[in-house]
């Protein structure tokens, strides 16, 4: 789960001598969004607080996570990467670390990121049985595949997100294919999004990937499958989070770490007040649940919802900038 986006720096009052240095010191900075709507969100209010509060010149580039991640460990670009699902590319994100290309900075969710497969709670509820993926497995004729009704359907995620390719690994280790499934690809956040709605329109039998937290497993109950095997952190990197691996292991999904990443020449160029916001900024799975439904509802952009967030919490942000910050980003508001 838009066009690139640009904005100016806003100087507001007078601005003191270490602030005129933090601005020249911050500069430009490229921010990446990744096509979910929590990464959406806080890539847009790190724009607003970094240009309102910082005096940067930042803008937001569109990015998924594979090729975003991919970019900053190899290029150190863009520079900032708010929401990483790090566990997706271990070896990546490992690698540009050591290399110093990106620095880990804080983590925006410290509840962590919950991913796997889901199925609505109806039909939980309906088949109490069903509780693990080989439980499922044993039942392709209960949700059918809309092409080809012989066969179950797995929902899986857009090409680019590390769980997509989590989601394609499982399928071959979990042999789903001999047990009569295919892999369905929805082709975008809101086609996979579209057939969960889809299916509790009709009250049919769903199954895919997703994650949480999310506005829509708010909307709708949603449960998720047990593994039904441990969580195998050796097979995790060897080859579940590898595309090109062909003889994947089952595991169970791990509870995932969200970290900002940060480009080196970046973080050592954009001073310590801007390095201790994004250290700071950090909001729990409830906080930001509430704030991705208020979006769904309004049919909010990230920008809009940056901004609600901002305008109704200024008890979280504040503690996360300068009051010097604070001020100039009340202002703006």
């Amino acid at each position: 789960m838009k066009s690139l986006l640009a904005s100016t720096c806003l100087f507001l009052g007078t601005v003191a001598g270490s602030s005129l240095a933090s601005a020249a010191d911050c500069g430009s900075v490229t921010i990446a969004s990744m096509n979910w709507q929590s990464a959406e969100v806080i890539s847009n209010l790190d724009k607003i607080i970094l240009n309102e509060g910082y005096g940067c010149s930042a803008e937001i580039t569109i990015g998924d996570t594979v090729p975003t991640i991919t970019s900053m460990a190899e290029k150190g670009e863009p520079d900032i990467a708010p929401e990483a699902w790090i566990d997706l590319l271990p070896d990546v994100v490992k690698k540009g670390t050591e290399e110093g290309r990106i620095v880990k900075v804080g983590s925006p969710l410290p509840d962590g990121g919950v991913q796997g497969w889901w199925i609505p709670k109806y039909f939980a509820d309906a088949h109490p049985d069903i509780k693990t993926i080989p439980d499922l497995l044993k039942h392709p004729d209960l949700i059918k595949d809309p092409e080809d009704p012989s066969k179950g359907a797995i929902f899986n995620g857009p090409q680019g997100w590390g769980g997509t390719v989590v989601t394609a690994q499982l399928y071959k280790a979990f042999e789903a294919e001999k047990a009569g499934w295919t892999l369905v690809d929805t082709g975008s956040a809101a086609g996979l999004d579209g057939s969960i709605a889809k299916a509790y329109e009709r009250k049919e039998g769903w199954v895919g990937y997703y994650w949480a937290p999310t506005a829509l497993l708010g909307k709708y109950e949603m449960v998720q499958l047990e593994a039904g095997v441990p969580y195998d952190a050796a097979e995790w990197k060897r080859c579940i989070t590898v595309a090109e691996c062909t003889d994947p292991k089952p595991s169970a999904w791990p509870v995932d770490t969200i970290v900002t990443l940060v480009a080196k020449p970046f973080s050592e160029k954009a001073g310590p007040e801007v390095m201790e916001y994004l250290n700071k900024r950090s909001w729990s799975n409830e906080t930001i649940a509430k704030l991705m439904a208020w979006m769904t509802d309004n049919q909010a952009s990230g920008e809009e919802g940056a901004k609600h967030f901002l305008e109704e919490n200024p008890d979280i942000w504040k503690k996360w900038v300068s009051p010097e910050a604070a001020a100039k980003i009340e202002a703006a508001l």
